[in-house]
């Protein structure tokens, strides 16, 4: 099982992002992870958010450059060792993490993850037991 992922490519310029969360309220769209990540000229924004294709359309309305890409997202125990219990079981079935961001609250932690073969990646997990939430499951956080 994997989610949609936005990526949001934002020149590096004042109230860019301002811009973009704007818009994404009054879409009603609910962010629910946000990664930002930058260079010397500019930024990608990386989030999961409950309603993917309302919100790549309503970007992509206003002239924002919008990637749509499949991740998974992942329940793990908000406990040391446990994201490098994940990433032991990928690394022992040869799977490469692109890229990652994660987060906890209230005994609660989620790992967003991405992988070159998404479903490989999602069987090899479910496989060991590891939750994955659906595009619903983050629509309701």
């Amino acid at each position: 099982m994997y989610i949609k992922q936005l990526s949001v490519f934002l020149e590096d310029r004042s109230g860019r992002l301002t811009e973009l969360t704007r818009i994404l309220a009054e879409n009603d769209v609910n962010i629910t992870a946000l990664s930002v990540a930058e260079t010397a000229d500019y930024g990608i924004v990386r989030m999961v958010v409950g309603r993917p294709e309302l919100a790549k359309k309503a970007l992509e309305d206003a002239g924002f450059s919008i990637g749509l890409t499949d991740v998974v997202c992942v329940n793990i125990p908000d406990k040391p060792g446990s994201l490098y219990r994940i990433l032991e079981i990928l690394t022992a079935e040869d799977i490469n993490v692109d890229y990652m961001y994660a987060f906890s609250n209230n005994d609660v932690a989620l790992a967003v993850i991405r992988a070159a073969d998404i479903a490989q990646m999602s069987e090899v997990l479910e496989k060991n037991n590891l939750q994955l939430l659906s595009q619903a499951d983050i629509y309701q956080l």
